[in-house]
Formats: structure tokens, sequence, C-alpha cells
């Protein structure tokens, strides 16, 4: 049998076509719900003290538009550079994407901006509102201080802000160590305040007589001074241990050379006391840090804990000191063993109280305490008696006249520096808003500014910005479509060990590179927002969806409201509402 007897003969197959266009058939009139984009708010950007808009920076970083990036933070934060290195970052415990395998490194990419600005120079023009011939005195040029004078030249006021060190930036230079954050970076985002036109005035101590002078040149003053007085330890021989703080503002200051390898004991478990620790650990010394609660209920953040222990530095936990003795050229540390009562704070810390009457002797070359501070003066603090006194969550308002605003570690129930980045632009928002509209509007025109439920505040949207559209709603994991994402790892930066640094006070962890920075923002959900991923052109059966300059519009005329194109949105940036 041949080949060709193998098949049939071949047929024609003719394909009916017709010659005028389907488009006078608007299927649209079929519809009872329509699809719309409507962006929502991430969860990362609702736990951010200080509102950014880390969707859009994580997108923009994806595409490699880091001068886009970086203003997008810079409407938010002046310290993008500080914030990546020194940030707890609350954020990252609420990414979605922890629901499919681990956050994603929002600290690292936010440095990686920071530093990117600071190497190219990079200058930019933010929105400034025209000069509206009111001037501000800032006490303190710290964190909050500094964030208050950013904002409020950004709406039109003129700053001087009065320091008594001798250079700016409070406990960013002198209470947090260089191998934590360096000058250089500090430096570099205080010129970035100071080029806005900020004066900053150094070696000048603000006084209650200063301020009462200063009325008659001000219009308003926001005291960000922070707590510049340690707690003491009421103990027998307390005044023999040192001050941490202080400890910690001369290794900024001073050479301080080896302390012999001795052994050093460190009271206290918040930042301070873990900074004073790691500090020794550099110097040569083994530190003990003692804590009268659980490693668990430390104030300190938990990532700055574990780095301290990889260290070296050891904790006893649950031991609380009892009395101070010297001994020739050492120290008896008597400690006395707690337990826990079965109770539990107001912090939710547990509460503890002394086990037995049996105690622990601890002998060392020196004793550092770091239990907490509080401010150096009285007047420092709102007056509990002013009856016009408005208590915000960042910062407390006393419509005197001049008004007196408080705001840092004053007032904050967090002392970080994003927490004081919140206060100073909250306490910019609530001055503009009283000397526009009144004390009694500062409460409801803040909340117009929430970032989700809160209680974090977005400038863009007090600025009325694009932002000020987002929809509050947060995304869960639940409203993403992971099937359009698969499991990677979470990209790490490099860390040095101490034994492989030229100087035990450099920088432990490096800055991510470009490649890491697109693995890992190519990681994030996005959550909320349009990334111009085009799913809902791709799957719309009607080809419904139009592109025009850049944006995506739903043609009424032929979308059916079947809804594919919402549930094809990986990020939940899009919604079905009612016909009507």
């Amino acid at each position: 049998m041949t080949t060709e007897q193998n098949f049939p003969e071949k047929i024609p197959l003719f394909i009916s076509r017709s010659n005028i266009s389907t488009e006078l058939n608007k299927t649209g009139s079929w519809r009872f719900v329509r699809p719309k984009y409507h962006e929502k708010t991430a969860p990362c950007s609702a736990a951010c003290p200080a509102g950014e808009d880390i969707a859009r920076i994580e997108m923009l970083s994806s595409q490699g538009r880091y001068r886009e990036t970086l203003e997008t933070i810079l409407l938010e934060n002046p310290f993008p550079a500080i914030c990546g290195r020194v940030c707890f970052h609350t954020c990252e415990t609420a990414c979605n994407r922890s629901g499919l395998d681990e956050p994603i490194a929002i600290h690292g990419i936010e440095r990686f901006i920071g530093d990117t600005a600071v190497r190219d120079n990079l200058t930019f023009s933010l929105e400034r509102l025209p000069d509206n011939g009111k001037k501000i005195c800032i006490v303190g040029a710290g964190p909050s201080g500094l964030a208050a004078a950013y904002f409020l030249t950004r709406l039109g006021y003129s700053c001087d802000v009065f320091e008594a060190e001798t250079e700016p930036g409070g406990i960013l230079r002198w209470g947090i160590p260089r191998y934590r954050l360096p000058d250089a970076v500090v430096n570099a985002e205080v010129q970035r305040i100071k080029n806005l036109g900020v004066k900053i005035i150094c070696n000048t101590r603000a006084t209650q007589n200063f301020l009462e002078e200063a009325k008659d040149r001000y219009h308003a003053f926001f005291i960000g001074c922070g707590h510049g007085r340690s707690l003491k330890m009421n103990i027998p021989g307390g005044n023999m241990a040192l001050d941490g703080l202080d400890f910690l503002n001369r290794m900024r200051t001073e050479k301080t050379e080896s302390l012999n390898n001795g052994t050093a004991a460190v009271i206290g478990g918040g930042n301070t006391a873990i900074d004073v620790a790691r500090s020794l650990v550099r110097l040569g010394v083994k530190a003990i840090l003692v804590y009268r609660r659980r490693k668990q209920d430390m104030p300190a953040f938990e990532y700055e804990v574990e780095t301290a222990v990889k260290e070296g530095v050891k904790i006893m936990e649950l031991f609380s000191p009892s009395s101070i003795a010297q001994d020739g050229g050492e120290y008896i540390l008597t400690l006395q063993p707690m337990k826990r009562s079965g109770m539990e704070t107001d912090t939710g810390r547990a509460r503890v109280v002394p086990d037995g009457e049996t105690t622990q002797a601890l002998r060392v070359r020196r004793i550092f305490t770091a239990i907490g501070a509080e401010p150096s003066e009285p007047w420092q603090l709102p007056s509990e008696e002013n009856a016009e006194t408005v208590y915000l969550n960042h910062c407390a308002f006393m419509a005197n006249n001049p008004p007196f605003l408080f705001g840092g570690d004053l007032t904050n129930p967090t002392k970080s520096v994003a927490d004081a980045i919140a206060s100073g632009k909250q306490s910019a928002m609530a001055l503009d808003i009283f000397f526009k509209k009144g004390l009694n509007a500062i409460t409801d025109r803040l909340n117009s500014c929430l970032v989700g439920n809160g209680p974090a505040l977005s400038m863009e949207r007090y600025l009325d910005g694009k932002r000020s559209s987002r929809n509050p709603d947060m995304v869960s994991y639940e409203d993403i479509n992971v099937d359009y994402f698969s499991p990677a790892p979470r990209i790490k930066a490099e860390s040095l060990s101490l034994s492989k640094l030229m100087n035990p006070f450099d920088e432990i962890e490096t800055t991510f590179t470009i490649g890491q920075v697109m693995e890992e923002t190519r990681r994030c959900f996005n959550c909320g927002i349009c990334n111009a991923c085009d799913n809902c052109r791709i799957f719309c059966p009607e080809i419904a969806v139009d592109l025009q300059d850049d944006q995506r519009q739903i043609n009424l005329d032929y979308c059916k409201g079947c809804g594919i194109c919402v549930v094809e949105c990986p990020r939940n940036a899009m919604a079905l509402e009612e016909e009507v």
C-alpha cells in the first residue's frame, strides 16, 4: 500500500468571517457589577511609625527606578540611610510575604536607597509650600527635632534648631555606636535638612530664660531635647557604677583604649545596655549583661540582642543588683536572684519578685548602668495644669501664646528613631492645622491622614498627593493571589565577624548590592497597588481593559462585570462594586 493510500483526499475548510465590526454590540449593558482600580494599603506601611509607602518603594526599586524610590521615601522620612541601619523594622513583622516564606528585607532595601543617594550626592526639590512668614524655634537637634524642622520647612515655615552639643544629631551621633551608624551617614542626612534652609545653631543650651526671651521672636516652639539624665540605681554603692549613656558618648568623642581584657557588668535590658555591652566586647572586655527579667522580656530589639550574644555578650537573666562594694581595683556586685510572679506588667512583660534570700557575688573590673533616662529639667515636659493641652500619640500640643509642642522621647511610648521621626511629623502637621483651623480641628484633620488604621501618618496625604486616594483598607495575606508567587529565600546582607574587621568599630553588616536589591524586591507582593503586571488586560475575555498614557481603564461599554480581572490581580489592587 502506498503512502497516498493511507490518507483521505484533502478537503478545503471554509470558515465564516464577518465583514463588519462587533463594536456595535455593547455587551456592557449586561453588567450588574463593575470592576475598578482601587489601590489599598499594605500592612507594612501601617506598621511603619514613619508611614512610608513601602509597597510602592519596593515596586519602584524592583524596576530600577531608584531616584523615584528615594523621592517616595523622602515624602515621609528624611533619614533613609539612618533608618536602614538602626530602625527595628516593625514593617517586616507585618509583612504579608511571611505567610508564604519570609518577610521582605525592607530595612536592607531602604539602606541601599539611602546609601545610593549619599554616594551619588543626589538632590531633590521636594514639594514645598510658599513661605508663610511664621518662624519656629526647635530645641534639640536629635531625630525628632530635625524631623520637625524638615516637615515644617516643607509646609512653609522658617525653622531655627538649637542644639547644646557641638554637632547636630542627638542620639544618632552621641548614643549609637559607629559600628551601627557611621558619622558619614549622619552628616550626609543632616546636610539634606540644612539644604532645605533649616538653620542649626550648636553649642547653645536652651533654658527657661532662653525660651522666655525668645517668645517675641518665634511663633511656636517644639521641645525635642530627649532624655538627658540617666536613672541611677538606688542601692548601696550605686554611685560607683559608670553611666552607660555617657560611656557611649565618650566612645564617639574620644579615643578609648582597650580596657585590659577585664570583665565588666552592664545593668539593664534596653538598647542602650546592649550597645554598651557590644562596645565593650570591641574593646577587648568580657561583657556580662545583668537583667532582672527574662531575656524575652528585654525591651531591646530582638535582633540586637541576638547579635550581642553571637558577639560574645553573656546575659544573666533574672538577677537584680542589690549592692556594689569596692575590693582593691575591682568591684563586687551582689545580685539577688529573681523569679516570675505569675503576673504581667502593662507592657506585657513578666513581673518578678525576689527568689529567696540567697545572693550571688560577681567580681568585675567595671560596672555600667543603662536602666533608663529621664528629662533633665521639669520644663521639658508639657504642663499637666494646662487645660488646653492636646495629647496625641506621638506628641503633646500646649496651646499657649505662643504654642508649645513636646515630642521625641519626651512623649513617645516607644523610644526609637522611627518613632522620633513620627513625632516630628505629627508635630509639624498639628502646628500647621492649629494656625490654619484652630486647636479643635487638630484631631479630625490628623485622622484624615492616617495610613490604614493608624497610628502612622502620611505627609503626602496631608498635602493631598496621589496617596490621598488610597483606600485605607489593609490587604491581608488571604487577599493575595499567591498562585502568582513562588517561594524564594530572603536575601541577607553579608555580616562580618569581629575577627575579620581591621577596626572593631567598623560596620559589621554590608549594604545590599544592586543585584541583591533587584532579587529581594521581586519577592515583594506589592500589596494593594498596581505594578503594571497587566493580568487584567491579559485575562479580560472582552478585551475591555484599555491602556492610555500608562493608565489602565475599564471600557464599560463592553465590560460584562465577570470579575475575572479582579480575581487574577495578584496583589488585590482591584475591586468589584455594584452597578448603579
